[in-house]
């Protein structure tokens, strides 16, 4: 697998990037759909099925698995979100998958070859095939490795480069062709694209009377259950919901307390007299389980990170700081050293290797290397040229592809994976620039070529303990969450337990899915909602230890798929519903064919005006003066309300009367801005039909969900 483990040697993620965002609005990452990858696949358990096609866990994980490893570390709150992105991408594959075949679109072995060994080939390819001298795609060297690889029979490789370059390459091109063609059947034609100019040019000026709704009282106006089951019933398309639970919660907090506080900050103190007289401070956070691993080396002052940074670094070596609070730990920090490092270090070598990196076999015995070492160094002293001699024996081969020459930082040169003996050299303080080492990779000829930006460095040991719950503190919050548990076992007696005792309550305001990982502000609690699906309407929860809280949970409602009842539709629609009556009420104050004069009277309201700027536009999102209110900006522009007010309208924030003064038109754009203008048209027109056709396309989908019999 060289391939693949170049790639993640470079850092590059095995993603394919953004495709056709606005079509399927995720990001397509590895993909191997079931049935249709190059080397094939085999059966698994079903996590989903769409449009009758299945799709199995197995693939489903491996897919997780390669996502979470571009991640230097991962939680469960992470890997929920990977979880719900692959199965977005999944359900996308298929949805428009099926598409590509009734439209005949394939990906075929020539186009495939053909994309991979040009200059459009996948980003990780190119990265892991980059010539270091031209900066360049070399594709020769790319068309070996794939013979190579082909010729072998290794399973295992041949499934990391179908899911991690081959199947997202195939998806990019099918996607790519796809949106073509929508694009191109988006066509203006040239009257529309006339009259829509020509409206562009268009602005009104009105005179207008506002009568917000808030002049009539909420608690005038009743909103009855019946008010809004019969609003539901006219607007289903809005307010169809998916199945799902109502819950609330109670926690039990389980942080430490003051009192452990002060514990572990009296076991610190306690250790700090020690921690400054020894004299292996390595060997001490070792025995002593330190929170902060020590690092034997030094960091620049530039990248030191740390509170309380200039009292630290101003103590006298073997000097002790603290202890402080830093990230939920206390903190004893101790001087160890300084002195003035680089922060980079380029520098050139010949290696002459022992043994293989790669296969550990033995490549040249010992002795000979050194001997061949020394021998370069007194060719070089005695002026033989070094890029002759670095080509000629060199064992590494990555390094001949730049003259031997290599650039590390400090932070590399001291990490643990960096020959030591290598580092001691390149950070030498003898004013050595030239030297014969020995590594475990054989012996080196090395030449210090230039050391940058020279800056204060210190090794600083931190003694550090994290201030975590006692045993005391989590029993405690466990036994009281516990006796809720025990004692309320429906929705009545949780309330009352919860009022008697001054709990606080939270009840999740929206509808919980069975695939849901967080709850309100839990983002752990996959477990609550898992038990929430399994549990009766009223029921209580035993305690769940989320992180540093116990949490007790009930159902307060099991909701079905559909239009939501009165209760629940209520906080949604109550004030749409309130303002629909309030203005029934003030046109009903108006009385019959009101004028602008009459309405501002009746109200005590002035007549105002707006548009005389040219702003009030039929593309207008904001009036002046009045705000978002489209009926009162589409009515601006109907010359019948030129003779006569308007009629009231009922907005967003009130009831309006308008009239309207004059229609004018601005003087019309040059054409090169006119034609820069409907190629914005076009092109939001595109992205917009790119995204309703994949929205269309999964709403009549079959979907059928099992993630929550895994997970």
């Amino acid at each position: 697998m060289s391939i693949i483990q170049t790639i993640r040697d470079k850092g590059a993620a095995i993603v394919i990037g953004v495709i056709a965002v606005s079509l399927i609005g995720f990001l397509l990452m590895d993909a191997n759909p079931g049935g249709g990858g190059l080397f094939g696949g085999g059966q698994s358990k079903t996590i989903g099925v769409v449009n009758g096609e299945d799709m199995e866990i197995d693939d489903f994980n491996a897919r997780v698995k390669d996502a979470e490893a571009q991640y230097p570390t991962t939680n469960e709150g992470v890997t929920q979100q990977i979880r719900q992105s692959v199965w977005d991408q999944m359900v996308a594959e298929r949805v428009v998958g099926s598409e590509f075949d009734k439209l005949g679109l394939v990906f075929t072995p020539k186009e495939m070859s053909f994309t991979m060994f040009s200059e459009d080939a996948p980003q990780q390819l190119k990265q892991a095939f980059t010539n270091p001298e031209t900066g360049q795609y070399d594709i020769a060297k790319a068309q070996q490795w794939w013979a190579e690889t082909r010729r072998k029979k290794n399973d295992t490789i041949r499934q990391a480069i179908n899911s991690q370059v081959i199947e997202p390459m195939r998806l990019n091109s099918l996607y790519t062709k796809y949106t073509s063609m929508i694009a191109a059947s988006m066509y203006t034609p040239a009257w529309m694209a006339a009259k829509e100019n020509e409206e562009d040019n268009f602005y009104a000026n009105i005179s207008y009377v506002a009568i917000p709704y808030n002049i009539i009282s909420d608690s005038v106006v009743n909103v009855t259950d019946d008010d809004i089951e019969d609003y539901l019933e006219k607007n289903k398309a809005k307010y169809k919901q998916e199945a799902g639970r109502m819950i609330s919660y109670v926690t039990f907090s389980g942080a430490p307390s003051a009192k452990d506080s002060a514990q572990i900050k009296n076991t610190i103190e306690t250790l700090k007299p020690q921690f400054a007289a020894d004299t292996n401070a390595k060997a001490f956070l070792a025995r002593n389980t330190s929170a902060i691993n020590f690092f034997d080396g030094h960091v620049l002052q530039s990248k030191m990170q740390i509170p309380n940074k200039d009292s630290i670094i101003n103590l006298p070596d073997g000097k002790v700081f603290g202890p402080y609070l830093d990230a939920g730990n206390y903190v004893v920090a101790k001087k160890l050293s300084a002195k003035v490092l680089p922060d980079s270090i380029k520098c050139r070598h010949i290696l002459l290797g022992t043994i293989n990196p790669q296969t550990q076999a033995p490549v040249m015995p010992d002795s000979i290397a050194k001997q061949k070492a020394d021998s370069i160094a007194r060719a070089i002293k005695s002026g033989a040229d070094f890029n002759l001699l670095q080509q000629k024996y060199s064992t590494d081969e990555e390094a001949k592809k730049t003259g031997g020459e290599m650039t590390f930082d400090l932070t590399t040169i001291q990490s643990e994976g960096f020959a030591k003996e290598f580092g001691d050299f390149l950070l030498n303080e003898k004013g050595e620039t030239k030297k014969v080492v020995n590594t475990q990779f054989g012996w080196h000829y090395i030449e210090i070529l230039e050391k940058k930006n020279p800056e204060q460095a210190y090794k600083i040991a931190y003694l550090a303990k994290e201030i975590i719950p006692s045993e005391e503190t989590f029993n405690a919050a466990n036994a009281a969450a516990t006796k809720l548990s025990g004692q309320a076992r429906d929705i009545k007696s949780f309330n009352q337990y919860i009022k008697q005792n001054g709990l606080a309550k939270v009840d999740v305001p929206a509808l919980v899915k069975e695939n849901d990982a967080h709850l309100g502000g839990l983002q752990d609690a996959r477990a609550v909602v898992k038990w929430a699906y399994d549990a009766n309407e009223g029921e209580v929860s035993e305690p769940f230890n989320i992180g540093s809280q116990f949490v007790v949970a009930v159902v307060t409602k099991k909701v079905k798929e559909g239009l939501p009842d009165a209760g629940t539709a209520r906080p949604l629609v109550e004030s749409l519903i309130r303002n629909k009556k309030k203005a029934g009420e003030i046109i009903k104050k108006l009385g019959k064919n009101p004028t602008l004069e009459s309405a501002a009277a009746a109200y005590q309201k002035q007549v105002l005006s707006t548009g005389a700027d040219s702003t009030l536009t039929l593309n207008a999102v904001i009036i002046n003066g009045v705000g978002n209110e489209p009926k009162v900006a589409g009515a601006a522009f109907n010359k019948d309300f030129q003779a006569k007010a308007s009629p009231p309208i009922p907005g967003n924030t009130g009831v309006f009367l308008i009239k309207v003064n004059n229609i004018n038109s601005k003087p019309p754009s040059p054409a090169a801005i006119v034609r820069q203008q409907q190629n914005m048209k076009t092109s939001q027109a595109m992205q917009s039909s790119l995204g309703k056709s994949f929205e269309a396309l999964k709403k009549v989908a079959d979907i059928k969900d099992n993630r929550s019999k895994f997970f």
